[in-house]
């Protein structure tokens, strides 16, 4: 693929856009530049390379420093490091001095730029996984794999040109670990997961407990780290619960279920330890969480690709409960669609919100972990019936949400214009919707290059309010294609101040006011209108979000992104959310020391400075997959009595 500079000399670059990338080199010859401007670095690297011997960065590689650089790489410059990173380099002439300075201090076989210890390196006293060293013939490999991801410059609102001085993000990443690791919960001495905050102001209620939800950005911030024990001990602990009876009142739930949470108690006098699971039992509303198998399913496959350890899958404990939530799902009903009907409150938003239905977040859930599951099934005995099951409905869920999900402007503008009443196979509104029932607000909402799946989609509905998290896992799971992912991207910079603001991001966009606030939430006071569920911005998807940009090549985003949430996240002390339109108010009802918060920003900031941990969570898109809509068979009769 040939990389297209023009797009360089459109503005001034970003300050990130002219930096090296120390550690992909060995030689301590290489340094870092900051300049004003992009042609004022052309210059500089040119009378550098010809009158010092220096090897600089062509202007392909610029943008390739462009996309992975974090702050630490960014901090050394050549002038003295004392001086603050604005005190550039201002003309070829102050370049060349420095330039000399270098040559003589070198001439003594010193080093007067070394590459500092990275951020993960100086958090914690425990070891670090890093990726491998680059080397210099690594470096071409590097700029084609940043070309193929697509252009780097350009394409987000310039950032604040420097970082505010008094933000440390080494010291940001320490804190965060630290805290982390108070939240850790002990089983009979083993780590099994960490609890939902650490805010001691307010009663405990349930955020003293582990959600299988809320431990998923924990646990991959351990296995980035190189530390797996506590996702291994957490999913077997998890599976023991799975296979315990289930009752709400007098009825018993689906042996597959898996625990929204479960907590710890510990008898200090008698030695013992008790675990207590909640199925939704205890939970507002009573609602069983859907999400916490399909869940469970990613983090075991994140767990084998991050570890290479194949034995814990491969356990017939781990086969049969990745079979008992798969028999839950693919079991034939009453259902005409290959999504899943779920009640409200069944997920992130475990609040009523008018999401009952089909909502986006459990149907992509659901396509992520049957591509999990795939990968991770032993093909032997009912393994092979099960491969078949999920094979048949894939296509059929492609398809569906591919099609009927998606919206774009000409899709809206077909929906604007659909008919009514049609009744046959050739119908074009093949749900009924009436036009009239789309909102003013997504006419002026959807720009013309991007998309989005909405919320849901029922007979004669169509929710079109934007969430975060089924879009985010959309493009990792690769549900959406490329060209759908590139439009999602698209939509989040083009309404950057509507979905990001000041704190990243909007778990949903816009929020529900007056009439439709009542109707829809039964009158929430906790979800009122820019707030919580409804409209608030929740820092946890700081990781989504970024996992989201590296695989569509925009890495830049995902650093705009980090750097505001550095900005407040520390000083107000990791809240759970932020109520406003742009986020800028800590949530009325907020946790303060909320767990997913501190684990989200880790785990963006990790995969910022090592985007090959992007392999433990993204899938590729599956050419296997062709669009036909087939009807997924029933269990066979032989799995009935035992996966049921």
């Amino acid at each position: 693929m040939e990389t297209n500079t023009s797009s360089c000399y459109h503005s001034p670059p970003p300050l990130s856009t002219i930096s090296f990338i120390l550690n992909f080199f060995p030689s301590p010859q290489v340094g870092i530049i900051h300049s004003p401007s992009y042609r004022q670095i052309k210059e500089i690297h040119v009378h550098l390379s010809s009158s010092s011997g220096i090897p600089f960065l062509t202007c392909d590689q610029f943008k390739v420093s462009a996309t992975c650089l974090s702050g630490r790489h960014q901090r050394a410059i050549l002038n003295d490091s004392s001086n603050p990173v604005n005190h550039m380099m201002a003309s070829t002439s102050q370049a060349k001095q420095t330039s000399d300075t270098r040559k003589a201090s070198q001439s003594d076989g010193k080093l007067t730029h070394q590459r500092k210890p990275s951020k993960s390196e100086a958090s914690h006293d425990g070891g670090c996984h890093h990726g491998p060293t680059r080397t210099l013939s690594d470096c071409s490999k590097l700029a084609d794999l940043l070309d193929a991801w697509g252009p780097t410059l350009g394409s987000v609102p310039a950032s604040p040109r420097f970082r505010d001085a008094t933000v440390d993000q080494s010291s940001i990443v320490r804190e965060a670990w630290q805290l982390l690791r108070e939240t850790v919960v002990y089983y009979r001495g083993q780590k099994v997961g960490t609890i939902a905050a650490l805010d001691s102001s307010s009663d405990a209620l349930n955020y003293d407990q582990v959600f299988i939800r809320d431990f998923v950005p924990s646990a991959l911030a351990f296995l980035m780290n190189g530390e797996p024990d506590i996702v291994k001990n957490f999913l077997l602990r998890t599976l023991h619960l799975q296979a315990t009876v289930k009752r709400v009142d007098c009825f018993t739930l689906g042996q597959g279920v898996m625990p929204a949470s479960f907590k710890v108690l510990q008898n200090p006098e008698r030695g013992v330890d008790t675990v207590v699971a909640d199925f939704g039992e205890a939970a507002i509303g009573r609602v069983a969480p859907v999400d916490s198998g399909f869940w469970w399913i990613i983090l075991l496959r994140a767990y084998t690709r991050a570890t290479g350890d194949h034995s814990l899958a491969h356990m017939p404990e781990c086969q049969t409960g990745i079979k008992l939530v798969l028999s839950l799902c693919l079991a034939e009903g009453f259902d005409t669609f290959p999504t899943l009907l779920c009640a409200d409150g069944c997920c992130m938003v475990d609040r009523r919100m008018g999401v009952y239905g089909y909502p986006i977040e459990i149907q992509v859930l659901f396509f992520m972990a049957l591509r999990c599951a795939l990968q991770l099934i032993h093909v032997e005995g009912d393994g092979k019936d099960f491969v078949k099951l999920i094979e048949r409905r894939l296509p059929a869920l492609t398809y569906h949400m591919r099609s009927y999900f998606w919206l774009d402007f000409q899709q809206l503008n077909t929906i604007y214009r659909f008919k009514t009443e049609e009744y046959s196979h050739t119908a074009v509104n093949k749900f009924n919707v009436i036009p009239e029932s789309i909102p003013d607000w997504v006419l002026d909402f959807l720009p013309t290059n991007g998309g989005y799946f909405i919320g849901n989609v029922s007979p004669a509905r169509m929710d079109f309010k934007w969430f975060a998290l089924g879009n985010c896992i959309a493009i990792l799971s690769s549900l959406a294609t490329q060209t759908q992912s590139k439009a999602i991207m698209d939509l989040i910079e083009e309404r950057w101040e509507d979905l990001v603001g000041e704190m990243p991001m909007k778990l949903a966009f816009p929020a529900m006011e007056t009439y439709e606030w009542k109707i829809e939430t039964g009158c929430d006071p906790k979800n009122t209108r820019w707030s919580y569920h409804n409209g608030g911005s929740w820092p946890v998807l700081l990781w989504v979000l970024t996992a989201a940009c590296i695989k569509t090549g925009r890495p830049q985003m995902a650093r705009k992104a980090l750097e505001l949430a550095e900005q407040r996240l520390p000083k107000d002390g990791w809240p759970e959310y932020y109520d406003g339109k742009d986020g800028r108010y800590i949530g009325k009802q907020s946790r303060k020391q909320q767990t997913w918060s501190i684990a989200g920003y880790l785990v963006a900031q990790m995969l910022l400075e090592d985007p090959s941990h992007l392999g433990i969570l993204s899938i590729e898109e599956d050419k296997i997959i062709k669009s036909t809509v087939t009807r997924a068979n029933t269990l066979p009769a032989r799995l009935h009595s035992a996966y049921r």
